[in-house]
């Protein structure tokens, strides 16, 4: 299984280097439209090759998506720390009313419950 592991992860490297390679040519990224330039009173472009912007692309979605989930499960994570926190006071509570219906009884019995 481990092996098989590796194969995947050799296949997609293989795969993001031909990629990068077939799209190494220089392109010209303009970080606003021609009509906003001309308000704007600012042009930046920049040049880089292909790849560089379509695994930019692809990381920025990847990085905006686990933003957007952490975001959206923040009421389950808040719900589960709500469990966990009264579930410790309710075995708090339990190992109170042991203690206190223990006092009742034989030490020794007692001492055997508290164990079990």
């Amino acid at each position: 299984m481990k092996y098989l592991r590796y194969a995947c992860i050799a296949i997609f490297g293989l795969a993001l280097v031909l990629i990068a390679l077939a799209n190494r040519g220089m392109v010209t990224l303009r970080v606003l439209p021609d009509e906003l330039a001309g308000f704007a009173a600012l042009n930046p472009t920049y040049q880089m090759p292909l790849f560089v912007v379509i695994f930019g692309g692809i990381f920025a979605g990847l990085i905006l998506g686990f933003i957007w989930e952490w975001i959206r499960e923040a009421g389950e994570r808040a719900a589960a720390a709500r469990q966990a926190r009264e579930l410790a006071s309710l075995r708090a509570e339990v190992a109170r009313l042991k203690k206190a219906e223990a006092r009742d009884r034989d030490e020794v019995l007692a001492l055997l419950d508290e164990a079990g």
